[in-house]
C-alpha cells in the first residue's frame, strides 16, 4: 500500500510534566492524576494482553474453605446448572476475592471423572461476588481445560494461535492450577467468547451470541419439528423449542438463530447480506486442513459460536480446538473411525462432495462458484504460511520444550509423559484410542493438498493495491494483475456489516489507467476507515489481497 497511515499518540510524559510546570498546583494535581489513570489504563491493557500471551504458562491458585469442595463441584455438574462454588483466587500473584468455580466440559468432564483422575476442567467466574471485579482488560471469565485426547499438550494453544491470524478467535495459553495449595496441573487457558472478545472484534458487544453445541445430547424434538444434525444450522421450523437443546442463547433471542437457519437453507440468495461469507470460509478452510473434525465439520457438528453484530450480520467464531490435528476421527460420512490415511487425505470438500443437505453451511457456500474459489485460495494460504513451510512444527517444538518441565512436574496428566514427548511426530495413546502424531498428520496431509488438481493450477496474481481520495466525495481503488478473469473488491465501513462487493474495471474510465493494461480500478463511497480487499478468478481458482482477507483488509486512513 502506498497510502500514508494516521498515526495517534498519546501525551507523553515530558509533555505532561511541561504543562504541569505552567500551571498552579491544583492544576498540576488535576493533570498528575490523569497521568497516573492513563498509565494505569496502559498498564490493565498491557497486563490483558500478557494474561494471554503466546505460549506463557499463567498461575492460578484457588482457596476454598470447603475441605470437601471437589464433592460440591461435583454434585454441582451432575446436577446439571451452572451454580458455582465461592473461593479466593491468587492469579499471577494479584488476589481475588469470591471467584465462582464450577466445573465445564462433557466427555472432558463425565469420561475423565469416571477414570477417577483429579484433573477437572474448570470454569471460573471473576466477578461472581464482587460484581466489579475483573482482570486486568475487564475479563471476567477464565476457562481451564484438561488436554483431554490430546496425550501432546499442545493441540488446543497451537491451533488457536494459527487460527488468530485469519479470523476472530479466542486466545489460548497455559495454566498452572492449584488448589489449596495442592498442584492439580497444567491447563490450556483459553480466553472465553464473552463481551471483552466480542468488543474487541466487532462492536459493543451487544449482539445476538449462539453457542452451537447441544445442551442436552439426549433431548427429545418436539413433535412438529424438522429433524436435526446436532447444530448443523438445518431450518427446523418456527418453533423456537425446536431449537432449545440443540443450540444455548447467550445473548440475544431464538428468533435470531430462526432467521439465520431460514435464509441459509430457504432463501440462500441472501446470505451474503447477513453473513461474513470470508470468516465462514476462513473456519470451514481451518477446520479441514488441521483435521478438526470435533466441529461443525465432524459428526457431531457443534464446537462453534455465532455472533450477530448490531448491523446484523452473523459471524462464526470458532470453539473448542482440543481435538485438532485428528484428535477426533470421525467425520460425519462415514459409521467408522477414519485410519490415519484417512486423516492425512481428507477430502477439501467433506460434505459438498457428497451434497450433504445436513451441512447447508458448506453446501451453501461451496456451491457459489467465486466463494469455492475463495475457500480454495484460503487453504492455500494455511499451507503456504502454516505447513509446507514446517512453521507450525517449530512452534509445537518450541511450545513443547517450554512445558517440559512443568509436565514432568505434574502427577494427574491423563496421559504418560513419553506420549507428551512422542505425539508430536507419532502415535500416542489417550485410554484405548490412537492418537496420531501431529506432524505425522500435518507432513503428508500438506503434501496431499499441495497435489490436488485445484491446488496445482498457478493462480491470479494481483500487486500494487492503492487508493487514492478525490475531494472528499470518493475513494479510488486501483490493483495490478496477471490472468484474472474477473476482479473484485469488497468493501465495508468500520469493523460491523457486511463487506459488499463491485466489480472492478479494467477500460481506461475507472482511475485504471489504460483500457485492458491489467490495471483494474472503481470509485468507492469516501470515508477514513473504509475497508477492502480483491479478489482476482480466473475460471478454476482465486487469489485474495491482502491474503488474510477480511480478518485484515486494507484501510483508509
Amino acid at each position: 500500500m502506498n497510502s500514508t497511515s494516521n498515526e495517534i499518540s498519546n501525551p507523553s510524559t515530558g509533555f505532561l510534566l511541561r504543562l504541569i510546570g505552567f500551571r498552579a498546583l491544583h492544576s498540576a494535581a488535576r493533570w498528575g492524576c490523569f497521568f497516573v489513570l492513563c498509565l494505569w489504563a496502559l498498564a490493565g491493557n498491557a497486563q490483558a494482553q500478557d494474561f494471554y500471551k503466546p505460549g506463557a504458562v499463567v498461575e492460578i491458585r484457588l482457596v476454598f474453605k470447603e475441605k470437601n469442595w471437589d464433592d460440591i463441584l461435583d454434585s454441582l455438574k451432575q446436577i446439571g446448572n451452572d451454580e458455582r462454588l465461592a473461593a479466593d483466587a491468587l492469579i499471577n500473584g494479584v488476589r481475588y476475592k469470591g471467584v465462582g468455580v464450577r466445573y465445564k466440559g462433557n466427555s472432558s468432564y463425565f469420561s475423565v471423572r469416571k477414570s477417577g483422575s483429579a484433573k477437572l476442567p474448570f470454569n471460573i467466574k471473576i466477578d461472581f461476588t464482587e460484581k466489579n471485579q475483573s482482570l486486568p482488560g475487564g475479563i471476567t471469565t477464565l476457562k481451564l481445560a484438561n488436554s483431554f485426547r490430546d496425550p501432546s499438550f499442545l493441540r488446543e494453544v497451537l491451533a488457536y494461535e494459527i487460527a488468530g491470524q485469519y479470523m476472530p478467535a479466542p486466545k489460548a495459553n497455559f495454566a498452572k492450577v492449584f488448589v489449596n495449595e495442592e498442584f492439580i496441573g497444567l491447563y490450556s487457558n483459553t480466553e472465553s467468547v464473552d463481551k471483552p472478545f466480542l468488543q474487541r472484534h466487532y462492536d459493543k458487544g451487544k449482539g445476538a451470541l449462539l453457542k452451537c453445541d447441544p445442551a442436552d445430547w439426549n433431548a427429545k424434538m418436539p413433535a412438529g419439528c424438522s429433524p436435526s444434525d446436532q447444530a448443523s444450522l438445518q431450518y427446523l421450523g418456527n418453533d423456537s423449542l425446536c431449537y432449545q437443546g440443540i443450540y444455548e442463547v447467550e445473548q440475544g433471542y431464538w428468533a435470531d438463530l430462526i432467521q439465520f437457519t431460514d435464509i441459509l437453507n430457504r432463501k440462500p440468495e441472501l446470505l451474503d447480506s447477513v453473513l461474513n461469507i470470508d470468516a465462514a470460509l476462513w473456519m470451514l478452510a481451518f477446520d479441514n486442513v488441521t483435521v478438526n473434525l470435533d466441529s461443525y465439520l465432524g459428526k457431531f457438528c457443534h464446537n462453534y459460536y455465532l455472533y450477530k453484530d448490531s448491523s446484523g450480520v452473523f459471524h462464526p467464531i470458532l470453539w473448542d480446538l482440543n481435538m485438532a490435528f485428528g484428535g477426533f476421527r470421525y467425520n460425519g460420512v462415514e459409521e467408522a473411525a477414519m485410519s490415519d490415511e484417512k486423516l492425512q487425505t481428507l477430502s477439501p470438500f467433506l460434505h459438498y462432495r457428497e451434497k450433504n443437505m445436513k451441512r447447508p453451511l458448506i453446501l451453501q457456500l461451496l456451491s457459489n462458484d467465486l466463494w469455492r474459489k475463495v475457500y480454495i485460495a484460503h487453504i492455500r494460504t494455511l499451507l503456504e504460511e502454516q505447513f509446507a513451510n514446517g512453521a507450525y512444527k517449530k512452534r509445537a517444538q518450541e511450545l513443547q520444550k517450554m512445558l517440559d518441565p512443568t509436565v514432568q512436574e505434574d502427577k494427574n496428566k491423563l496421559y504418560d509423559y513419553e506420549g507428551f514427548k512422542s505425539n508430536i511426530d507419532t502415535i500416542a495413546k489417550a485410554e484405548k484410542s490412537n492418537i496420531i502424531g501431529i506432524a505425522q498428520l500435518m507432513d503428508r496431509r500438506a503434501a496431499y493438498l499441495a497435489e490436488h488438481p485445484l491446488l496445482q493450477k498457478t493462480p491470479p496474481v494481483i500487486s500494487d493495491a492503492k487508493h487514492t481520495l478525490q475531494k472528499k466525495q470518493t475513494t479510488i481503488v486501483t490493483c495490478k494483475t496477471e490472468n484474472a478473469r474477473n476482479v473484485w473488491v469488497l468493501y465495508r465501513q468500520g469493523k460491523t456489516g457486511v463487506f459488499q462487493r463491485a466489480a472492478m474495471h479494467d477500460d481506461g474510465q475507472h482511475g485504471d489507467g489504460a483500457a485492458a493494461d491489467q490495471v483494474w480500478g472503481i470509485s468507492l463511497p469516501y470515508g477514513k476507515g473504509l475497508t477492502y480487499y480483491f479478489i482476482a478468478e480466473d475460471e478454476r481458482n482465486a487469489t485474495v489481497l491482502p491474503r488474510k482477507a477480511s480478518h485484515a483488509p486494507f484501510e483508509v486512513q
